[in-house]
């Protein structure tokens, strides 16, 4: 099922929640919510589940119209066919996984035969056929999150919404968890909107995102295009360029910019030029940035510095380096370079092209 909203507005008081959120999302496709705490995003989302009533908007599922304001159309939460799957698990610890599972089609009085054949298929599907019989309550945190996502599936929604459902589990956890739920997104052809406040996740999960901030979307696209080309230095911050330093000046180069930074350094980035006037800043991904120690004859525009950090990570290794310009740079390589520890002068390295220069919001 599409999605469709256009103009959403919703204020709480004299706060404005949402700020004319426009949403177009095809069948079968998982759209990603993205922004830190109080953006928006879950407003949004329960807006178009009938939770929360919007000022201004109109939204539309599957070509139908489910609310709008000047038409005087509010459809119902339950006749919207839309599931939800909380941050909390919202499982009743006195029924078994089955009975959890279980229960919304027996409010629709479902026939007791469809009702375990439907049952069973959705605990096949998320891995815990053989707990159907046991307590709820004696389930772990990530087979809980799966009993709650097999109970929003059992009703067959049109749309499945999912708000921040695996924040509440461990790093590795959340890991698989992600990739199972994305894989049960494409088998099933579920059309999803999915809130995080985590990039991983994000880039993980979507087919497009859409980052949020203040209520207002400030930029839309697939998780590569966003990764490699954000529109400002905020979206990038979020996105993990870890390495951001406010520009003093900037003037236009052959293929990008001369960008001067506040220790006096000059360096060249990609990108269109900012509005003259308006803040910006330079900024680069940490994997996009390779060190090397540093030799006698060192050229006076190389990034010379000293290694404050090395932290191995097991994939990869973690280098923070004070320049000496008093720059702090973040590099991340997935291999252990012998000689690179801390204290070591080093020479960092951005990829061509890697360096961008972007206004700050």
């Amino acid at each position: 099922m599409s999605i469709e909203v256009s103009g959403l507005i919703k204020r709480f008081g004299s706060a404005t929640a949402v700020a004319g959120v426009d949403i177009s999302l095809p069948a079968g496709s998982m759209l990603v919510l993205l922004g830190p705490s109080g953006c928006g995003k879950t407003t949004t989302m329960r807006c178009i589940a009938g939770l929360e009533s919007p000022d201004e908007g109109v939204i539309g599922i599957h070509g139908t119209t489910v609310f709008d304001r000047k038409a005087g159309i509010d459809v119902p939460v339950y006749r919207r066919r839309i599931g939800m799957v909380f941050q909390s698990y919202a499982i009743w610890p006195h029924l078994t996984v089955f009975e959890n599972v279980s229960f919304p089609l027996e409010m629709q009085q479902t026939p007791k035969a469809e009702l375990r054949d439907r049952t069973m298929e959705m605990l096949e599907k998320v891995g815990l056929a053989d707990y159907a019989k046991r307590g709820a309550s004696a389930l772990s945190g990530g087979q809980m999150q799966r009993v709650a996502l097999a109970r929003s599936l059992v009703m067959r929604p049109a749309v499945l919404l999912f708000d921040e459902p695996l924040s509440n589990l461990d790093a590795r956890l959340r890991d698989r968890l992600r990739v199972q739920l994305r894989e049960l997104q494409s088998e099933l052809g579920i059309t999803g909107i999915y809130v995080t406040h985590d990039q991983q996740e994000a880039l993980a999960l979507a087919d497009s995102i859409m980052v949020m901030e203040h209520g207002s979307v400030r930029q839309t696209g697939g998780p590569v295009d966003l990764y490699r080309a954000p529109r400002s230095a905020a979206i990038a911050a979020f996105l993990g360029y870890s390495n951001i330093f406010p520009a003093t000046e900037w003037r236009a180069v052959d293929g990008g910019a001369e960008v001067t930074l506040a220790s006096g350094r000059r360096l060249h980035a990609s990108g269109d030029l900012p509005p003259r006037g308006a803040p910006a800043s330079l900024c680069v991904r940490p994997e996009q940035l390779g060190l090397r120690s540093a030799t006698a004859d060192e050229s006076p525009d190389a990034i010379l510095g000293e290694i404050t950090l090395a932290s191995f990570l097991g994939a990869t290794t973690l280098y923070r380096v004070r320049s000496t310009g008093g720059e702090v740079w973040e590099a991340l390589t997935d291999q252990v370079v012998p000689g690179l520890v801390k204290g070591s002068t080093v020479v960092v390295e951005p990829a061509p092209g890697a360096l961008r220069l972007l206004p700050q919001t």
